[in-house]
Formats: C-alpha cells, structure tokens, sequence
C-alpha cells in the first residue's frame, strides 16, 4: 500500500469518527433548537428574506460594510452552490440511497436557521480591519461574544486549512475528472486554467470577488437548473412516485441492486447529512465570514439574506438534481460523484453531459472563490494581515494540486475537516442563542412595517409571544 492509499485509508478513519452520530446529533439538534427558539423564523419569514436577498435598494450603499446584501448572499452563494450540487448529491444518494436527499432536505430545513443564527452574531461581533474591510465570523464571536480566544482560535486553525480541501481541492478535481470525460481534457491543463482564473479574481479581495459572484452565480444556477427542469417536466408525471419513493428509503433504505451495493438506515442519514452540510454549509461557520463583509446596520436584515442561501442550495438545487437521479433510473448503475450526474443528465436529455460539465466548471469555480475569501479571512484572523498575500498565493497553487490528487482522499480530507470546524461554531451558537434571540426580538418588536423597505412584517417575537 502506497502513502496516498495509507493517508486515505487514515483520514477515512477520522472523518467518519468526526461525522459519527454525536456530530449528527449536534448539527441537526442545533439546527432544531434554534428554529424552535426563534419560532421558526426560516418558515415565516422566508419571503421577506427573499425580497431583502433579490431585491436592490439604494440605501444599502450608505451603510458600513464593503459588499451589498446581495453580493454578500451571491459570495455566500457562490461558496455552497458548487460540487456538492452535483457530486455531492450523487455520492449521498448513490452510498446511502434515495433517501438520502431527504436527510438533505431535513439538514437544509433546519440548518436555515442555524444560518440565520450564523450571520445575526457575524455582523452584530464584526470588526474592521487595517486594510478598512469588515473581518467578521466563528472566530470573532466566539472570541468576543463567549470571551473564549482559544475556541475561536481553534475554528480558525480548522477554517483556514480546511479551506484547502472543501473550498479548493475538492472543486478543482470534481471539474478535472468531469473535463478529462466529456472532452478528453487533461487535468493537468484544466488545473493550470482554474489557477489562472482564480488568481485573477481573488488578488483582488472581497470587492473583486462580490463584484464577479454576483454576476455569475445568478447566470450559473438558471442555466444548471434549466437543464435539470427539462428533465423534470419530461418525466413530471412520475415525480410524485419519486418524491414519495425518496421519504420511504429515508426510514427503509434498499438492498442492494443493480450496481448499488445497498444502504443501513446509519449509512442513510449520514450520507444525507454530511453531504446536506458539505453542500449548504450550515453550521460549519463559513458563511457568516461573507455575511459580516455586508453594507447593514442591522445584524438581522443580513441573517434573513442568509438564510435563504441554505433554501436555494439544498430544498431547490440539490433536490433538483436528486429528482433527475432518481426519475432517470440512473442512481443504481454503480457510478457515484460528478460522473453518475452527468450519466443521468445525458441519459434525460439530448446535451446534458455539457449541462453538467459545464454547470460543474461554473459551480466550482465560483466555490474557490468564496472559499478563498473565508480562508483568508481566517489566517487574517491567526496571522494578521501580512499573511493575506501569502496564503492567495499558496491557494491558487492548491487548486493545481487538486486536479491530479486522488478523489476519495480529498473527498475524505473535506469530510473530515467539516466536522473538526464545526464543533466550535456549534458550540458558540448554542451558548450565544440568547443573543441571537434578544437581537431579533429588538429588531421585530412593535414593528408592522420595516421602515427601510416598507413592506410589511407583522409582529414577532422569537420567545413565543407576539409583542404588544
């Protein structure tokens, strides 16, 4: 066994203790009491969210900040819609199952307001920086808010690293094999253009990359999801079977057949979770780092922007590619990642290996980009800002390296990392659930109308009782 086979077998060992059932536990427990403590504010105040993430509003320059709400929740965006929309969902529902997607949805449901909870303490803990840029996230509110350095130290260290393997690796390698498929592309030349690219955006910071996600993370999800819509419509008649199919493998996953080697109901939920996380990001504390850079006053009209990016990802993108798997026939065939996704959209429509080849080229790079930023804003975090400049360099380097590694090990290096950053965000969100509570009680309370966007709110209260 060669050190690569050795350091994957190792890694694999690890991330399966980190996303074990105690980890499952802590993101979907965590994901629960902040609905049930802000009284399930992802379900009732989801369209004003909407409007506040996709509707401009010009006094949004005047306030502090360096990006709108919108490039905010489009870097935020740009982050989590990528690989596990598309290799994501194929590995979740071909290891676990059909089922699997509904675990998805279940993690995506609840992680809305963990989101939510994520940004409300990013911008309300947010600090500027000597470069005059908002510098917010885990690692500041859990050393401000919690008076515990150490901790936020700690996610930090795991951001900053785990970056490599999520935000860049992972990306880079899914659209190499997928490249090296459709068109018989080396990896290495696809490897050295995504350098090029991404080192051409992200030596320009946050503005540059806000300026560039926001144009091209609205053009690439219409164009992924036209695509999967086709075959949707196609076959609508049968997504009802679908849909219903999907809850049923969530409690009873199949045995095996065709060249799917069968699920445990253990394997189901994991599958489900860990790539529902891998793709919408909740409770990992990456979002809230793009969240703080935002141009508000109020930690609240922010953490209503963010949460709909965890609707969009997961209870819209991923589903739609799940409903493709499963209404093709295709998700029992044996093949996993990118490839069984593209074997499903060609096999649904005439073109559809290009749909997914190209979404997948568009998904990740978007991905690097708003990884980078959260990456770097964490080694600003542990080094200070001399450390910015090197750590892009040695980023953009890493995505070459991504290209030609081996998929499993980076996938397991990603999984791993996940959990290890998430424990001190998880920790800090449910020690700091009062704050969150206490800023959207203030910001909702005797209000019916938003006087900044004049569209009506009705009365809140995330204690249970409507103000008077």
């Amino acid at each position: 066994m060669d050190f690569l086979s050795t350091l994957d077998v190792v890694i694999g060992k690890i991330g399966a203790f980190a996303w074990g059932p105690p980890m499952l536990i802590l993101l979907v427990g965590t994901g629960c009491w902040l609905t049930y403590s802000l009284r399930g504010i992802q379900f009732s105040k989801l369209w004003h969210a909407l409007y506040l993430a996709l509707v401009k509003r010009k006094e949004d320059s005047d306030e502090p900040g360096d990006i709108t709400h919108f490039q905010a929740l489009m870097t935020a965006l740009s982050a989590t819609v990528g690989t596990g929309n598309i290799a994501g969902v194929a590995t979740a529902i071909a290891m676990g199952g059909p089922g699997a997607l509904f675990w998805m949805w279940v993690t995506g449901l609840v992680g809305m307001a963990t989101k939510y909870a994520e940004a409300v303490l990013a911008v309300k803990y947010r600090v500027v920086d000597e470069n005059g840029e908002m510098s917010g996230g885990p690692m500041y509110y859990i050393s401000s808010g919690l008076k515990m350095p150490w901790l936020g130290t700690i996610f930090a260290i795991c951001a900053s690293v785990a970056a490599f393997g999520i935000g860049n690796m992972v990306q880079s390698n899914s659209v190499a094999d997928a490249v090296e498929s459709t068109y018989n592309i080396s990896p290495t030349i696809t490897g050295i253009i995504l350098m090029v690219c991404t080192a051409a955006v992200i030596l320009g910071g946050i503005k540059k990359i806000g300026k560039v996600t926001g144009l091209l993370v609205p053009v690439m999800i219409v164009f992924y999801m036209a695509g999967a819509s086709y075959i949707i419509i196609t076959k609508i008649a049968e997504v009802p079977a679908a849909l219903i199919f999907i809850v049923e493998q969530a409690f009873n996953p199949t045995a095996a057949i065709g060249g799917f080697a069968g699920a445990s109901i253990m394997m189901c939920i994991r599958m489900g979770v860990a790539r529902g996380v891998f793709s919408n990001e909740s409770g990992l504390g990456s979002a809230p780092i793009a969240a703080a850079a935002a141009q508000t006053k109020s930690p609240i009209t922010q953490a209503l922007v963010s949460m709909t990016q965890t609707f969009i990802d997961t209870i819209v993108v991923c589903t739609m590619t799940g409903l493709v798997l499963i209404l093709t026939g295709t998700w029992s065939g044996g093949a996993t990642g990118a490839e069984l996704t593209t074997i499903a959209f060609a096999a649904g429509m005439p073109g559809g290996a290009h749909v997914v080849t190209i979404g997948l080229i568009l998904f990740a790079y978007s991905t690097i980009l708003g990884w980078s930023y959260y990456g770097e804003k964490s080694i600003e975090y542990l080094l200070g800002i001399k450390a910015v400049l090197p750590y892009r360099v040695v980023f953009v380097c890493f995505v070459g390296i991504g290209a030609i590694a081996k998929l499993s090990l980076v996938w397991n290096i990603s999984d791993t990392l996940n959990g290890l950053m998430a424990i001190p965000n998880l920790i800090g969100l449910l020690l700091l659930t009062p704050v969150v509570v206490s800023e959207t009680n203030k910001y909702f309370k005797n209000k019916e109308t938003d006087k900044n966007t004049d569209i009506p709110l009705g009365e809140f209260q995330a204690s249970g009782r409507k103000s008077k």
